[in-house]
């Protein structure tokens, strides 16, 4: 399987080059970066500094590799993101996209390319993330008349916030409640702000080199309940994003989730 890895000297993006190039059945043919990079031209292992070379170049130009490709990756930017969907949908690539900060119009257009190119957008490809997903939605369903907050914690360099997965598990809360989110949700308090019955809260903290962390709290009468992950670094993340670009290579158009990678 033929794979372009778009942002590989990203945080995610140097990962997925290392794991891919040890992955059986994986040959990266070619990595994306942005215009006018000091790296455009060398190869993705230097790139990405995986400690080795992998005789695949970084180039700055898409669609003049795609043609090559079976799967592309994206975890860049919302930007390229959209660029990179436009470019896969056009040639017919499947593509994996685990950027987060896409508008709900943004979204959609992930959603109409699945009539005519295998595509996946997932904000979280930890395995564990997922399983906890479950966890989230079958305390939702049972937790009865509880407080639920949602606590996101990431690095300094994130762009978005709450992140993708914080956005994630308040659609499993609200859906489980048979709530829109949109209804619910308040993203942080400030000055006079009571609490209203029903809301979903959102809290996002930025610092250091976190690389993620998400504690869902469920309040009742005198107990709480926390169901937390903790990442110590993106590889769980690029590992999961790997396995979601081998499981994708061999499927007909429509759209996948990282659920369905993990048997979940």
């Amino acid at each position: 399987m033929k794979l372009i890895i778009v942002g590989p000297r990203g945080k995610m993006g140097k990962f997925i080059t290392e794991i891919a190039a040890e992955r059986e059945g994986i040959e990266i043919i070619a990595g994306v970066g942005p215009k006018g990079r000091d790296y455009i031209g060398k190869d993705i292992g230097d790139v990405a500094m995986i400690g080795k070379t992998v005789g695949a170049p970084v180039v700055d130009d898409l669609e003049s590799v795609i043609d090559d490709c079976d799967v592309i990756v994206d975890f860049s930017t919302v930007e390229m993101g959209m660029e990179t969907l436009a470019a896969a949908r056009k040639h017919g690539k499947a593509l994996v996209c685990g950027s987060t900060g896409f508008s709900e119009e943004q979204k959609q257009a992930f959603a109409d390319a699945a009539a005519d190119i295998p595509v996946m957008l997932a904000a979280n490809t930890s395995r564990l993330v997922n399983i906890m997903y479950k966890l989230i939605q079958t305390t939702a369903e049972l937790a009865g008349d509880v407080d639920v907050e949602i606590l996101d914690m990431h690095d300094n360099t994130k762009l978005d916030a709450p992140s993708g997965t914080a956005k994630e598990i308040g659609e499993l809360v609200a859906e489980a409640r048979g709530e829109n989110l949109a209804d619910e949700a308040v993203y942080g308090r400030s000055g006079r702000c009571p609490r209203q019955h029903g809301n979903i809260g959102f809290h996002s903290l930025r610092g250091g080199d976190i690389p993620s962390s998400h504690t869902t709290y469920f309040v009742g009468t005198s107990e709480r309940l926390e169901i937390t992950h903790h990442s110590g670094s993106f590889k769980s993340f690029a590992a999961g994003a790997v396995d979601a670009v081998l499981y994708i290579a061999d499927k007909p158009k429509g759209n996948y989730t990282i659920q369905e990678v993990f048997g979940l």
